[in-house]
């Protein structure tokens, strides 16, 4: 009799057991790409995004103001065309400007994302180091990373030709940039993750965190450096988040330059610990074309090398042209009146990406401030505050939608 009361009540065990994993399953299926890390077989695909005080940079103010409930109207809009992702673009420097509503804003996003099943890669971005080195148009890296230090005279160029970037970079990599204090840069970057983290980890919405995207690398031994770099950080952000990390391609990509540009050194930026960590590149060009077909295949290469899965967290076609830039330096600059996509490259980008196999992809991108290079965003602003999509954004939702099929993420 006692052998029978024990094999009902493991029966009834395995009743339940079944029960709940059936249940748990539906219910994971109801949420099949909201919420989840690169584990699953889901493609990310969507946009990137900026906001106000998360991309304030210390040396100017932006002039155009966001609209009220703009992540919320604008999160439903890229919802309900069946997207899923965004990349949202921060600047450290944004932060030691203004803590406080930095961090409040961080948290609307998260909250209208968690609203709209979004799920969201938090960008730690630069772009020409700093404001410190390019005042006009530079953010990034907080100035108490400059002070100080002769060696990164304030308003020189923080792009990749000038060299008190090329100076800078190289310390960054030796983790040989220091705070006033004597803090290394590298600590104090980890300190300010963890801030990120704890505010935005414990959203269902929160997909993870972009370690620094785009960094320069200005000589062929600093692979390795970034390598230990991505590798001091993961295993930092480990200790408060499982969520997915990203390293980022460097710039610049010259396949002939002295930099050594070629999959085997791409292979050393990946961190030791590579578990749910992506690799994020870039792609401004059309993928059939001579130059942008041999870096993507170098990409592709050290992907596999890696095993690290790749993330298109940029994408857009530009045309590039000499120019003089505001400070006095010739320059390939993006020609705005030249530069666009259509249909047809829009399902080519897309396609190209599906056939990689990638992780993820976003589109660049949906701004609320007017942009001189028009296919640059896919939204304007109404006299009454309305976000107004355009015809660049219907190409991409059909682009997604004739690649990945039609998706409904409500």
């Amino acid at each position: 009799m006692e052998s029978i009361s024990i094999a009902r009540r493991l029966a009834s065990s395995r009743l339940v057991f079944l029960m709940v994993a059936f249940f748990t399953l539906l219910l994971t299926n109801s949420f099949a790409v909201y919420g989840q890390g690169s584990d699953t077989n889901q493609i990310f695909f969507g946009v990137n995004m900026k906001g106000y005080y998360t991309s304030m940079a210390e040396s100017r103010t932006i002039g155009s103001i966001m609209p009220a409930d703009y992540f919320d109207d604008s999160f439903k809009l890229i919802s309900q065309a069946g997207m899923n992702h965004v990349r949202f673009v921060f600047y450290w420097e944004a932060y030691e400007k203004d803590p406080t509503n930095f961090m409040l804003e961080l948290q609307s996003v998260a909250q209208a994302a968690d609203k709209y099943r979004i799920n969201v890669m938090y960008d730690n971005h630069q772009f020409h180091t700093s404001s410190w080195f390019n005042p006009q148009r530079g953010t990034g890296f907080p100035s108490f990373l400059f002070q100080n230090n002769p060696s990164y005279p304030a308003g020189n160029g923080g792009g990749p030709k000038y060299t008190p970037a090329k100076v800078w970079w190289t310390d960054w990599w030796n983790q040989a940039v220091v705070d006033t204090n004597g803090t290394d840069g590298w600590t104090r970057q980890a300190e300010f993750l963890k801030k990120i983290i704890d505010t935005l980890d414990s959203h269902q919405s929160t997909l993870g965190y972009e370690i620094l995207s785009e960094p320069q690398v200005h000589n062929a031994d600093q692979w390795e450096k970034i390598g230990k770099y991505n590798t001091f950080m993961v295993n930092e952000l480990r200790k408060f988040t499982n969520k997915v990390l990203a390293y980022s391609m460097n710039i610049p990509v010259d396949l002939k330059s002295p930099i050594n540009l070629t999959a085997e050194n791409v292979a050393k930026m990946k961190p030791q610990n590579s578990t749910n960590v992506v690799f994020k590149i870039s792609i401004y060009g059309l993928p059939t074309g001579s130059y942008q077909q041999q870096r993507l295949n170098t990409f592709i290469k050290a992907s596999n090398i890696t095993g690290v899965p790749l993330y298109i967290g940029e994408w857009n076609n530009v045309l590039r042209e000499q120019t003089i830039n505001e400070e006095g330096t010739a320059v390939f600059e993006i020609n705005p009146f030249e530069s666009d996509i259509d249909q047809e490259q829009a399902n080519l980008f897309v396609k190209t990406f599906k056939d990689i196999g990638i992780w993820g992809l976003a589109y660049w991108k949906w701004d609320y401030v007017s942009l001189k290079t028009p296919n640059f965003n896919l939204i304007s602003i109404g006299n009454n505050g309305d976000i107004i999509t355009n015809k660049y954004f219907k190409q991409l939702e059909l682009a997604l939608e004739s690649n990945y099929g039609k998706q409904a993420n409500q």
